[in-house]
């Protein structure tokens, strides 16, 4: 196995006075491609809950501006994360998402479930396909940091430990996870926004399928999507586990891979944190 530099310094920090460390660390050096993934999975688990999607398609955001949108939910989050919540880039982030959030009326256990997304998808995934899971310490630092996340956001009564947290979010997933023509038409049109990334339109009746092998049950019923073959299901999730296997082999990136950094169609000439989220 090669050597794993940054896995051992996260090793030596602790997961609640250096949560935002250890998460740069582990987004941006350890499992860069991986936690994009789980993150954008994490967004179709909210798209899953008609109270959201139905708010996103009554904003036209999602639909009209789907690439905007995506682009500045991404930037905003990497701001936050590659900067720290302190900074006056990350700040100004956060003070974007409060006022964007601020022009409509959200439930705070929307808020809380959507806050636990973030925590539970990319410990979810690397069980399920990272090169290794994450460690306790890791896990309780993701916690931290989102729950500093959290209180910015004036969200109230978050759980304060794994436990708690993730049978809050598996609860209320039970309770509203359900279709809606909403969540498909979200869904949908960031799907096809994802699966852009990696192939030409005239391939996506390809790619789709094996996206939804990458999703559970409750998930794809929500979302009005049917069950990929089962030996398309088993030959993606064999794909996913050799890949892991080979990661072992590999060492981690030397220079972090900041999202913030990625060109991006939407702005092309760069953007400013107070300008994310604006639409004319």
């Amino acid at each position: 196995m090669a050597i794993k530099p940054f896995t051992h310094q996260i090793e030596e920090l602790d997961p609640a006075e250096d949560c935002e460390k250890i998460c740069y660390l582990l987004t941006f050096h350890c499992f860069p491609w991986d936690m994009e993934k789980a993150l954008e999975f994490a967004l179709f688990r909210t798209f899953a809950v008609p109270s959201v999607s139905r708010l996103l398609v009554a904003t036209g955001e999602f639909i009209k501006h789907t690439r905007k949108r995506y682009d500045d939910t991404e930037l905003l989050l990497y701001e936050i994360l590659e900067n720290g919540m302190e900074s006056e880039r990350g700040t100004m982030a956060i003070d974007r998402i409060n006022t964007m959030h601020g022009r409509y009326k959200i439930a705070n256990r929307d808020y809380l479930y959507v806050l636990s997304t973030f925590i539970f998808e990319p410990i979810r995934w690397m069980d399920k396909w990272g090169w290794r899971p994450f460690s306790t310490a890791e896990k309780t630092a993701i916690l931290n940091n989102y729950i500093r996340l959290g209180k910015r956001m004036h969200i109230t009564g978050i759980p304060q430990n794994l436990a708690d947290f993730e049978a809050f979010n598996m609860a209320y997933e039970q309770e509203h996870f359900m279709f809606h023509n909403a969540n498909a038409m979200v869904g949908n049109k960031t799907l096809d926004l994802l699966l852009g990334f990696y192939l030409p339109s005239w391939l996506f009746p390809m790619g789709r399928p094996i996206a939804l092998c990458l999703m559970d049950c409750p998930l794809r019923k929500a979302m009005g999507y049917n069950k990929p073959a089962d030996w398309l299901i088993k030959t993606v999730q064999q794909g996913m586990l050799i890949r892991s296997k080979l990661l072992k082999w590999l060492p981690e990136r030397k220079s972090p891979m900041l999202g913030t950094a990625r060109k991006r169609k939407t702005y092309p000439r760069g953007y400013k944190v107070e300008e994310l989220g604006t639409f004319r």
